[in-house]
């Protein structure tokens, strides 16, 4: 099992709109083959002055099965639509797989 922690940076004001987007994406996520998590989480809004604040970002908390199902996965016609669809509300994307160590 493979864990993947995405940042999304979105263009200031545009998050919502790019919510609403991957909310109407995640049946289809969910359903693939080695899917076990496809998450949106975004930023608490507090004053703790050692966290990092991140108010244009969206974090997708992803599990998979294996590598090759992530892979299948980044090569879904679903995901080349849902690139191109958010790809004037993004500025970047991190992207992090880990696993348990």
């Amino acid at each position: 099992m493979i864990t993947v922690i995405a940042e999304i940076i979105i263009k200031p004001g545009r998050r919502n709109a790019v919510l609403e987007k991957i909310t109407h994406l995640l049946p289809q996520v969910l359903a693939e083959k080695g899917c076990h998590r496809y998450e949106p989480f975004i930023d608490v809004k507090g004053q703790i002055p050692w966290r990092h604040s991140a108010p244009d970002s969206i974090f997708m908390l992803e599990e998979w099965q294996s590598m090759a199902h992530l892979e299948d996965h980044q090569q879904a016609a679903h995901m080349h639509s849902h690139r191109e669809n958010i790809k004037n509300d993004v500025q970047e994307v991190k992207i992090n797989i880990i696993e348990k160590a």
